[in-house]
């Protein structure tokens, strides 16, 4: 298949083949009269591809992954390398999860301490006002009703 075929199934852009085959990720077979021509296989290098960056993989993290596939492995993710790789992810996601958590768990005690000066009623500063209701007296800006 050609370029244009091979960038409609795999869902992206014939600019992003062409960048992809520049880093080696995509092999750059000629057709002899200088097409390039892609095959299935070419497909499911993509297709692993684009789900690793969907998982949040940066584009050189896929390279073993795609080694691991040309390498004749059926799932391209049980190579040493594509393994090293998904232990790295997981450390680095382990890591955001856990500062998610201490965020959640600051704004969490955040909102009790703010929930229990609210219900004791002390003092936080000015009550809020409502801009439609009458203004008392005159002010600045504001006319003197008399």
């Amino acid at each position: 298949m050609r370029i244009g075929e091979l960038a409609r199934r795999a869902g992206t852009t014939t600019r992003t083949l062409r960048y992809y085959e520049s880093r080696g990720l995509l092999p750059a077979r000629r057709t002899g009269n200088g097409y390039r021509e892609y095959d299935e296989e070419d497909l499911r290098l993509l297709r692993q591809i684009r789900t690793l960056q969907d998982f949040g993989f940066g584009l050189e993290e896929t390279r073993p992954f795609v080694e691991c596939l040309q390498a004749g492995h059926p799932a391209g993710d049980s190579c040493p390398a594509s393994l090293e790789v998904y232990r790295a992810k997981l450390a680095e996601l382990d890591a955001v999860v856990a500062r998610l958590q201490a965020v959640r768990d600051e704004v969490a005690a955040q909102l009790a301490r703010a929930e229990l000066e609210a219900a004791a009623g002390l003092p936080g500063g000015p009550e809020p006002r409502c801009e439609l209701a009458p203004h008392p007296g005159p002010g600045p800006g504001r006319p003197d009703p008399t």
